[in-house]
């Protein structure tokens, strides 16, 4: 036995708290071993977002199961407080199912990738703009607009998602109509040398021009291109504009729309 201010300690339990020390300390240094083992293989792999829940959960439960284990040959039976624990786990769990569905979605949106900031998007009516942030819970999407809107990563998991930019390049597409009187062809070669001599007009796939409909008024003629996703609508609006130039140039009639009334005479 030994005296220590004014109580009696047996050998055995000196050496039991002294156990208990040496077990807390050691589940401490292994916490911190696996985080550094962690940040050296995993972090760098991972978005922040990702990471950081990923490390304090395998951080601290080393060392509350450390505790766990040193603090049991003392006699304190945890048991009862973890199904307490339990218990108030529940209770929060339910109260909690949205924020978990979001933390889960959040994960797996990081697996699927079916974006990534920078992307410009398009969710549902009314939520189409550019990724500007990616967090655990939600995702941020500025609007064309400016307008700044957050949406849950549950319901964005959940939902159809139109990634404009999701592959390198993509089609440009318009129509344009041309008068009954005019040449064909000939609008076909001024159309396709203004798609020729645009820079970002991609050579493959190649440029098509083709009769899409015989219309009221004008025979309407669909042009289609591609060019890189980045500056699609860059594209889109030069070429566009230029064509008008170019059929002009061709002598070659843009015309309103009209409609013929005959007037029979009794």
């Amino acid at each position: 036995m030994v005296e220590i201010a004014g109580y009696e300690i047996g050998i055995e339990q000196i050496l039991s708290y002294i156990s208990v020390g040496i077990t807390i300390a050691a589940s401490v240094i292994i916490a911190w071993i696996f985080r550094y083992l962690l940040r050296k293989s995993v972090m760098k792999k991972l978005p922040q977002y990702v990471y950081v829940p990923i490390e304090k959960l395998i951080f601290y439960g080393i060392i509350i199961l450390g505790a766990i284990t040193a603090l049991r040959p003392l006699g304190f039976d945890l048991s009862g407080l973890l199904v307490a624990g339990g218990i108030v786990g529940i209770v929060i769990g339910f109260a909690s199912q949205t924020v978990v569905a979001n933390l889960l979605s959040g994960l797996f949106l990081f697996i699927d990738r079916p974006l990534k900031i920078g992307d410009a998007v398009k969710v549902e009516e009314g939520v189409e703009g550019r990724v500007v942030d990616i967090s655990i819970f939600s995702t941020k999407i500025r609007k064309w607009d400016g307008c700044m809107i957050r949406v849950p990563n549950d319901k964005l998991f959940n939902n159809v998602i139109l990634n404009f930019e999701g592959s390198p390049i993509r089609r440009v597409e318009f129509k344009i109509g041309i008068s009954y009187s005019s040449d064909i062809e000939k609008a076909k070669k001024a159309i396709l040398s203004i798609i020729e001599e645009h820079p970002f007009a991609l050579v493959q796939p190649p440029p098509d021009i083709f009769v899409d409909d015989y219309g009221d008024s004008a025979i309407v003629l669909s042009v289609r291109c591609w060019a890189p996703s980045s500056v699609w609508f860059q594209t889109k609006k030069e070429i566009i504009s230029k064509v008008k130039e170019a059929l002009d140039k061709a002598g070659i009639e843009i015309p309103f729309p009209q409609r013929v009334v005959w007037l029979k005479k009794e």
